[in-house]
């Protein structure tokens, strides 16, 4: 087992009316001696902006924005920016984020060359509604159930007079190019999916996504394999390039009698096929267990979402329990020994 130290709650909420119901789940980049931070900061009636704070050190808050830093400013995240990620790539940092429109939750992206000076581009991933998502994906022969399970929820009648979409979130770059392409994760529950073949931005066209549907199967590079994953997974920090392979934090939830437990996970992907698994532990990386996870606005979460590696420590910030932002550290070599003893023997996507 791995020695995880929980150092506790690095933000909470304030006064301030934009994160006056919470703050969780951020993004971080360090730059120098300066980690930069956004994390998802929530208004009342769950409307979510991006609030900002830099850190001196990775436990150490320096400076934070009294005001958010993005609003939402068009129709697709009306209704909030929430669980930003942050990866820097040849000079241009990606901001990607989930856009809410009360009924949609889709990833979207964000880009600057100093992270003062933003450009939104919009929802980068597909607007698919489920009947085509299974139209598409059947032509391959069939998926896990759960696909119908968590996603064929367009019949409600509180919102078949809008279009509606898969949700499709978790969305987060690779820190660099693979083998001259972009390459990113998302989430459409209940796995974990991959793109790895887009040179521009522009190449993710209804083309490009329809290919891509036509062999999802393929693209799915990690599915629930243990009991704390029996529900579904999703993406957490974005990957680490490590010696042995790019290393996933990731979420994993299970059902219990009282309700979800949502739990940081961890996996390695190959560095220069990230579409195959290498190893993943048996068990979480950590999860509930203080009374900062077990209760909140959402109770027994642990949602990690950002890493910051700082010599052979790794610092994992995540959302506790929907309400605060919270920080763990551990042996990055110690995790890669532990990942080396649990390899993945099938690879399903080769």
């Amino acid at each position: 087992m791995i020695e995880i130290k929980k150092h506790g709650v690095l933000l909470e909420k304030t006064n301030n009316s934009f994160e006056k119901d919470g703050v969780l789940n951020p993004a971080a980049i360090k730059v120098g001696n300066t980690i930069h931070m956004f994390y998802r900061a929530v208004a009342k009636n769950n409307y979510s902006t991006i609030g900002y704070c830099k850190l001196s050190s990775p436990l150490e808050v320096e400076y934070r924005n009294t005001s958010p830093l993005f609003i939402p400013d068009a129709k697709h995240e009306c209704h909030g920016l929430e669980d930003p990620r942050i990866v820097e790539i040849e000079g241009t940092y990606y901001l990607t984020y989930t856009a809410y429109d009360g009924v949609n939750a889709l990833g979207a992206l964000a880009t600057s060359k100093d992270l003062v000076n933003w450009k939104k581009h919009g929802i980068v991933v597909p607007k698919i509604s489920y009947q085509e998502f299974n139209i598409l994906i059947e032509e391959k022969g069939s998926i896990n159930e759960k696909y119908k399970r968590y996603n064929d929820y367009q019949n409600s009648s509180e919102i078949k007079k809008r279009n509606v979409f898969i949700w499709n979130k978790n969305f987060m770059f690779f820190p660099r190019k693979i083998n001259n392409a972009f390459c990113f994760l998302h989430r459409i529950k209940p796995d974990i999916q991959i793109v790895k073949t887009m040179e521009k931005l522009e190449d993710l066209d209804t083309n490009f996504w329809g290919d891509y549907f036509h062999d999802f199967k393929k693209n799915i590079v990690l599915a629930p394999m243990h009991q704390h994953e029996a529900s579904y997974i999703g993406g957490g920090c974005p990957p680490i390039e490590t010696k042995d392979g790019w290393l996933l934090i990731y979420h994993s939830v299970h059902d219990t009698v009282e309700g979800y437990v949502y739990s940081a996970c961890a996996a390695l992907l190959d560095l220069n096929n990230p579409q195959k698994e290498i190893s993943r532990l048996p068990y979480p990386l950590f999860k509930p267990e203080k009374e900062w996870e077990l209760q909140g606005e959402v109770d027994n979460v642990c949602f990690p979402t950002a890493a910051i590696l700082d010599g052979n420590t790794l610092y994992i910030y995540y959302g506790a329990a929907d309400e605060r932002i919270a920080v763990v550290s551990l042996s990055l070599s110690d995790l890669l020994a532990e990942l080396a003893l649990n390899e993945v023997k099938k690879y399903d996507n080769e």
